[in-house]
């Protein structure tokens, strides 16, 4: 009788432990993690500055990305995830255990974001973008964009602070502030400009930012990367010559549109710095981020004596060149006959 007590008793031992085994075993090692959206490799957690493990915990339970949350809760805390709560962005993947994704993200090794900054041409512009991707305060980098004071402290200004950011790739992580942000892209600038850089822009009498401000242009009047140096040319030339710049885009700036096909004369008569056909000499900062390309065509100008260019008449995109005015009006009528040929207003 005793033997059977005692068998009975170590079977229902082994039963509890395997079943408490188990339980272990669905409770940290089992997966937990949902799979992801459709079309998706990952589930992208983001973890917002100044969260806490409730929040965590609200956010993974909203977004169904846990099956279990009870579980998760349990093995968080055994890990003492809610003590070490990390801002940024993690990618998750599908069928983690609870252990896995707690390691994951009381480790702190978030993933980054690799952020292009090309094709922008206004502070609103860049603003939008970086916004959009990190989770930098759109308010807080839009007034250090405009704070005088502020921009003062870097040599900068409200009217050439889009010139510091040279367009390229960069990596950051999602919970990047403003002001980490915007040093950052500070010292991105301070390296670019190095001394042959400082010296080549010195050589063609021109401060970095003013090569900047020139390089904007030139990005503005063509798509043609192999025609920059040439027309970065003619914009030396004129700017020996006294000469006003008359580039288009810089009235497109003036005016708020860049989508304008002809330029009017009450588009002309537009007061304000950016008018290079009212005012000689370069506008007070660049009208867009140039391209590494504008940037290294002013760097590297084409010599040659001509002062006048205009689009082409079969819209290719290129450009005719011209030494004189007179030669520089038959161009222009060319293009100009075409754009009403074809109804371009």
């Amino acid at each position: 009788m005793l033997r059977k007590i005692m068998l009975t008793v170590v079977v229902v031992f082994v039963v509890v432990a395997l079943a408490g085994a188990f339980w272990v075993y669905r409770a940290v090692y089992a997966p937990n993690v949902t799979a992801p959206p459709e079309g998706e490799k990952y589930h992208q957690v983001y973890i917002r500055t100044g969260w806490g493990y409730e929040q965590v915990l609200q956010m993974l339970t909203e977004k169904n990305i846990i099956i279990n949350k009870t579980g998760f809760d349990k093995i968080a805390r055994q890990m003492n995830y809610p003590q070490k709560v990390y801002p940024g962005r993690y990618l998750v993947e599908g069928g983690m255990s609870n252990r896995a994704l707690a390691l994951l993200l009381r480790s702190g090794k978030q993933t980054p974001y690799d952020i292009a900054i090309h094709n922008i041409r206004t502070k609103p512009d860049l603003v939008q973008l970086i916004c959009s991707k990190l989770e930098t305060d759109s308010i807080e980098l839009t007034r250090m964009l405009n704070d005088t004071a502020y921009l003062a402290q870097h040599n900068l200004t409200p009217q050439n602070v889009i010139g510091m950011f040279i367009a390229d790739t960069y990596r950051f992580n999602w919970n990047t502030d403003a002001e980490t942000f915007f040093k950052r892209m500070k010292r991105e600038y301070d390296n670019f400009w190095t001394d042959e850089r400082i010296q080549k822009a010195r050589l063609n009498g021109l401060t970095p930012f003013e090569a900047i401000t020139l390089a904007s242009i030139v990005e503005e009047e063509t798509a043609q990367n192999d025609e920059m140096n040439q027309i970065a040319g003619v914009y030396y030339n004129r700017l020996s010559a006294n000469m006003p710049l008359q580039a288009d885009p810089t009235v497109k700036f003036a005016v708020g549109d860049f989508s304008l096909k002809r330029i009017l004369t009450e588009h002309l008569a537009i007061e304000s710095p950016y008018n290079t056909y009212k005012y000689t000499g370069l506008p007070p900062g660049p009208i867009r981020i140039p391209s590494l390309t504008a940037l290294q065509a002013v760097l590297n100008p084409t010599e040659h004596s001509y002062l006048y260019f205009c689009a082409k008449e079969d819209f290719s995109g290129y450009h005719n060149f011209a030494v004189t005015y007179e030669e520089h009006l038959i161009n222009a009528r060319k293009y100009r006959d075409e754009l009403n040929r074809r109804n371009i207003k």
